[in-house]
């Protein structure tokens, strides 16, 4: 069976359902069985051809009937799976359901799928949990044994603790590879040959596999050293690394020195329409500047981004590699009563500026969104008598600002919550980093917790998440609707909500009335109101039009009592 199917059938199969339920089955429809040869399947397919084709039925005077046309058609395509040799394998796995939504997944019908899983049984469950564990353990193994190791195995190699490191890379490695012997990608017919660009070029590929090989023999030469199996200083064995980081320096530093400018800034300077741009003038722009066509277009805030993005990133090298020189000035130099809250200073003013990076934007976004709206924080009313007071103002002004629309407000309320959800999420990231980052450095620092601590938050993440995917998966069941009407009940709240507006209570003449007259302002255009206090000795229920003589007659009696209360 192919690995594509292997995986599906492990993954998919409680969602499948029983196989070919209530359809029929191909083999079943052509009158073969499982085993049967292409000219076994095509002998049989001309067999029930004659028997069941519209033509031939005619001819023998059986009129035609949808059932018996769509017997056919089902037949036909049964024959149409099994005598193509990859889709019969895909059949025999899978069966026709899941042949069907292999080829037009969007065709999944979400409440067919809910049934299928509710009713599927522990085993098909189980190997769906079984592979959020496998990739928990996947992912968590490698710090796990490294911590082991660190408490525990004195005696053990780095090289045999880090199995799963060099696995990864491997993998890594090989996928780089396979990326670069495919070569260029093949320009699609639909796409103009001036319009296509390669997604990934072939520098790209062959710089990714360049820069992960630096980071693999970086890794490698470390574990010789802390085993004892080299004697070389810590300066040589950085220096792969150190290689890594000055290439994504270089990579960087053009981009986070870009200049955006707009189509009227370059006519300005060089005093020619655009359009008579020599070849040499636009590769020259090219290289310098981000050229947009107007800074309200949706280029120039993404250019912007990228150059503060590339910007943040130099900014994170530098700081790596003060660290880097820092611990082997430690490692290489001093060697002895090292203060490694010290070394660790890169980390903590890089957490802190990126905090603060993200915090500017934010402001910035506020500030600019408190310029074109202020009634969006409140800062300013809409009272027509105000605006009438500062129209005047306003028509001395230069600039006057146009009202926004809805859709620019709804637009300059999503950019808010974006820049907040990402200082939010930036600030809480800085501070799960900095949590793991003081707990390593204090195990460095000789403190006596179990390096495990150091990895605790991870631990207890993949426990809980484990432990809710478990509850969602084999806590699913169908329920049962045997008894319960939905439709009638809903029926039954709607009548009784109708009933209730329909109904007023109004007071019997054995009733005690309390007047207190109130002054307050009503919706009714009334300066006064009187509020009731009524204490009923039993009460009328009657439909609002039936009510309206009593109520005037019960409102012009307490009128009359409240002149003689006067």
């Amino acid at each position: 069976m192919r690995y594509d199917l292997e995986f599906f059938v492990c993954c998919c199969r409680s969602f499948l359902g029983p196989p070919n339920s209530g359809n029929g089955d191909y083999y079943e429809l052509l009158g073969i069985d499982g085993s049967a040869s292409p000219d076994e399947i095509k002998r049989a397919y001309k067999k029930q051809s004659l028997q069941l084709h519209p033509d031939k039925l005619a001819q023998r005077g059986v009129t035609i009937t949808p059932e018996l046309q769509a017997q056919f058609t089902r037949m036909k395509e049964a024959y149409e799976t099994l005598s193509d040799p990859y889709k019969r394998e895909t059949y025999d796995a899978i069966g026709e359901r899941g042949l069907k939504w292999t080829e037009e997944p969007f065709s999944i019908d979400p409440q067919e799928l809910a049934h299928n899983f509710a009713t599927s049984s522990v085993y098909d469950r189980m190997k769906i949990f079984l592979i959020f564990v496998l990739a928990a353990v996947a992912v968590l193994i490698l710090p796990i044994l490294i911590c082991w190791h660190v408490d525990h195995g004195d005696r053990g190699l780095w090289l045999a603790t880090l199995i799963p490191l060099w696995l990864w890379n491997g993998l890594i490695i090989f996928y780089y590879s396979r990326l670069i012997l495919l070569g260029p990608i093949t320009r699609p017919d639909s796409i103009p040959e001036a319009e296509w660009v390669d997604p990934f070029p072939m520098e790209k590929r062959i710089m990714s596999l360049v820069n992960h090989l630096l980071l693999v023999a970086f890794e490698f030469l470390i574990a010789l050293k802390v085993d004892n199996l080299i004697a070389a200083p810590w300066s040589v064995l950085f220096s792969p690394v150190i290689v890594f980081e000055m290439l994504h320096l270089i990579k960087k530093w053009p981009l986070a020195r870009m200049r955006v400018v707009t189509v009227a800034d370059l006519e300005t300077a060089l005093g020619k329409p655009f359009a008579q741009f020599t070849v040499l003038e636009k590769e020259l722009i090219a290289k310098r500047y981000s050229v947009v066509s107007s800074t309200d277009c949706p280029e120039y805030e993404l250019a912007n981004k990228l150059r503060a993005k590339a910007r943040h990133d130099i900014v994170k090298s530098l700081c790596r590699l003060l660290f880097m020189a820092l611990l082997l000035y430690q490692l290489d130099v001093v060697n002895s009563n090292a203060n490694w809250w010290f070394i660790f200073t890169p980390f903590w003013f890089m957490a802190a500026a990126m905090c603060y990076s993200n915090y500017q934007a934010f402001d910035a976004v506020q500030r600019f969104a408190m310029e074109r709206d202020p009634t969006l924080f409140g800062m300013a009313s809409e009272d027509p008598v105000m605006q009438y007071g500062t129209m005047q103002d306003e028509e001395n002004q230069n600039t006057a600002t146009l009202p926004l629309t809805e859709q620019e407000k709804e637009e300059l309320k999503a950019k808010i919550l974006q820049s907040t959800g990402k200082l939010v999420a930036t600030c809480c990231s800085q501070c799960f980093v900095l949590v793991l980052v003081l707990l390593f450095v204090g195990k460095l620092q000789g403190a006596g917790y179990s390096s495990f601590w150091i990895i605790s938050p991870f631990l207890l993440f993949a426990t809980f998440t484990l432990c809710c995917l478990g509850f969602a998966i084999f806590g699913v069941t169908e329920v049962s609707t045997d008894g319960v009407d939905f439709d009638m009940a809903y029926s039954y709240m709607q009548d009784n909500e109708s009933t209730q507006q329909q109904t007023v209570y109004v007071p019997t003449p054995s009733e005690t009335i309390i007047v207190t007259p109130t002054a307050t302002t009503t919706v009714a255009e009334s300066s006064t109101a009187i509020r009731l206090a009524i204490i009923p000795d039993s009460a009328a229920v009657v439909p609002d039009t039936d009510a309206t003589p009593l109520i005037e007659k019960h409102h012009s009696k307490s009128q009359d009592e409240i002149q003689g209360l006067d």
